[in-house]
């Protein structure tokens, strides 16, 4: 008896007898699907999430970690992604308490030029623009999809097309909207190249897609060295809860521009930003179990963060339209959709546009001043929603 007693107690807590869980009779019809076979849709959805990074290399560093992450966390029995389980711990002590995204953001400014935006300073206004999907987005969860303020907000963060950003926002505003948020902000910023194009041909008149910039000037070390130091005594005398993210970022710039600390610079950009990815990625996937995930919220997430995303390209290349008209030398609205944050694919998009129609309209440079500014508008607009909802 009690050999049989043991045999039917293992075989009760294997896999097979968990992944399809007992029938609710309170639920009915697509929400009785979703509680009994949640498990094995996640589990079919996070290997579709796997396929997309590895065969369509979409945002692959992290979406790989981020599905399997997601595989873990829907295998039953073990509560892998529970408190007390491996990716749990990891949440709480990366995700929760705010480290990943800041150290990763600390790496993001080791690797990133600030000198295009110095010497085109003007591009500060179409990075500033682009942040109006930010808020579009806000507005339309909280009037036209019923979403509280905090988790408006936590959406609205995906038209900064900054994944850390959308962790560090979600993680402090809207933690049960992590996995929809976080895989929507990667999977739109993986999808710019398709997303970008049509809209900014649908704002731009041939004529203006042909616009030549002149070269940049050649900015000076000193330059380099200032901006990070001047842009966070501005933010933290303007906007204090904008400093974690926007002190990293110009801390691991500083590092980088100074000379004489380029092993720091150099663990930032590699072997720190790499160790902080697979973690943050895994603990970001510990959220896509399937009663956070499975819900009729999920489907509005995604189509407001399109919406947000399209919204902050328009509004980037509308700024540029409006600068034009007070401008006496012309720039090239292509580059305003660079003005979201996503660094430098967004840059490399409007290159690419633009030499569809002028063959030797090189604007990768000019660009790069808009999408740097993007990086620090998404930083900024954290600490204007933070500072609004979360105090």
């Amino acid at each position: 008896m009690q050999l049989a007693e043991g045999l039917h107690n293992l075989w009760m807590s294997t896999g097979i007898m968990n992944f399809v869980k007992p029938a609710d009779p309170a639920l009915s019809g697509i929400e009785q699907i979703m509680h009994q076979y949640g498990c094995p849709i996640m589990i079919v959805i996070c290997l579709f999430l796997l396929w997309l990074g590895i065969k369509k290399q979409f945002e692959p560093l992290l979406l790989v970690p981020i599905a399997f992450g997601g595989l873990l966390s829907n295998i039953p029995v073990c509560d892998i992604a529970g408190p007390n389980g491996f990716l749990g711990i990891v949440y709480e002590a990366g995700i929760h308490k705010g480290i990943f995204p800041l150290i990763i953001f600390m790496g993001v400014g080791a690797m990133t030029d600030f000198g295009p935006l110095i010497a085109n300073p003007k591009t500060l206004l179409l990075g500033g623009a682009a942040q109006f999907g930010i808020f579009g987005a806000l507005l339309l969860a909280l009037v036209c999809f019923g979403f509280t303020l905090p988790q408006a907000g936590a959406i609205g963060i995906i038209g900064g097309a900054d994944g850390p950003t959308s962790i560090f926002v979600t993680s402090k505003l809207a933690p049960e909207l992590l996995g929809a948020i976080a895989v929507a902000a990667y999977s739109y910023m993986a999808l710019v190249p398709v997303i970008q194009p049509p809209i900014m041909k649908a704002l731009t008149t041939e004529a203006e897609r042909k616009i030549q910039m002149r070269q940049l000037r050649e900015v000076t070390k000193r330059e380099k060295i200032v901006f990070p130091i001047m842009v966070l005594v501005l933010c933290a005398i303007f906007l204090p809860d904008a400093c974690p993210l926007v002190g990293a970022l110009t801390f691991g710039n500083l590092c980088k521009e100074c000379g004489v600390t380029d092993r720091l610079s150099d663990t930032m950009q590699n072997a720190l930003i790499n160790i902080v990815t697979i973690f943050l990625g895994l603990s970001v996937g510990s959220k896509l179990s399937a009663d956070q995930f499975l819900t009729v919220q999920t489907l509005f997430i995604l189509i407001l963060g399109i919406i947000a995303f399209s919204l902050a390209t328009a509004a980037g290349v509308i700024m540029a339209k409006i600068m034009n008209l007070f401008l006496k030398e012309k720039i090239n609205p292509l580059i305003g959709s660079a003005g979201v944050s996503a660094v430098p694919m967004a840059a490399r998009v409007s290159n690419k546009v633009g030499l569809e129609y002028n063959p030797q309209n090189y604007l990768l440079m000019h660009a790069m001043g808009p999408n740097v500014a993007g990086v620090i508008g998404s930083a900024v607009a954290a600490g204007v929603l933070l500072s609004l909802i979360a105090h």
